[in-house]
């Protein structure tokens, strides 16, 4: 069976991990080694069964300690080219990926690592590139999405694919525009190559969530411009609105920022 765990989800630090009871991947590394270390030995898991990292996009949150762990287990990332190459330029990741331990995808290419059936696709955001990723085992249909400036037609796809999605409810639009941040970081966090607000989050699920569709993680809330029960909420209000109800349709639980979550369970759709 699939299992899925989030190491961390926000500007702090993103992780997340999905594995069988015999291989797993991680997506995203920007959490210390040590912490996840302690993750993975308070559940019980072994690193040395991660069988490779896979990268949304190069910003420090999401990238700052892959190429330790690459280096320290011998784990192949998989990223975009350019990607790539703006992991190699972020001054924040001081130890680099190891050429041999580096693989480039292209957007839209599928490809297989073990159990994991993987299609990446393209999300809008200001970093060199960013991707979301389609997984699929045994029939099972998992989705991120993250950073993402607005919901593009091919990510509405994909959340009409998924049985298992993790999607970023980042802000608070009110609490954004009155907030601290000075005004151009707000005008980037609500542009086209920014964040998802959670009523823009809400809305893509409302309009293109299906019944197959079981369980929904909200993701990468902001410390300044969001609240869990706030992201909650909002997004219960708007699905509601289109008769769809929270906890009877499917699951809907906030990943929190520097918290590791409990291991779910995705169960095939009978």
């Amino acid at each position: 069976m699939l299992r899925f765990l989030s190491f961390g989800s926000g500007s702090s630090g993103n992780c997340y991990y999905l594995f069988t009871e015999k291989e797993g991947i991680l997506i995203d590394t920007g959490i210390t080694i040590r912490s996840l270390k302690k993750g993975f030995y308070n559940y019980g898991l072994k690193l040395d069964d991660v069988k490779a990292v896979l990268v949304t996009h190069d910003h420090a949150d999401h990238v700052k300690y892959v190429g330790m762990l690459s280096q320290e287990f011998n784990l192949p990332v998989y990223a975009l080219h350019n990607v790539h190459v703006g992991i190699e330029n972020n001054y924040c990741v001081q130890r680099k990926i190891a050429p041999a331990n580096a693989r480039v995808i292209e957007k839209g290419s599928t490809f297989q690592l073990g159990d994991f059936k993987i299609t990446s696709f393209g999300v809008p955001h200001d970093s060199s590139d960013n991707v979301g990723y389609r997984i699929e085992v045994d029939g099972v249909v998992f989705c991120l999405m993250t950073d993402a400036g607005y919901v593009t037609d091919e990510m509405k796809s994909y959340i009409s694919e998924a049985n298992y999605l993790v999607l970023e409810a980042n802000h608070d639009e009110e609490m954004l525009m009155s907030g601290p941040y000075p005004q151009h970081l707000k005008i980037r966090v609500r542009g086209p190559r920014g964040h998802l607000s959670n009523k823009e989050c809400a809305q893509a699920l409302a309009e293109n969530a299906t019944p197959d569709l079981r369980y929904v993680w909200l993701c990468h809330l902001s410390e300044e411009n969001n609240h869990p029960e706030l992201a909650r909420k909002t997004v219960e209000m708007v699905l509601r609105r289109y008769g769809i109800i929270p906890g009877k349709d499917f699951q809907l639980e906030v990943l929190k920022r520097k918290v590791p979550s409990e291991v779910f369970e995705c169960k095939p759709v009978l």
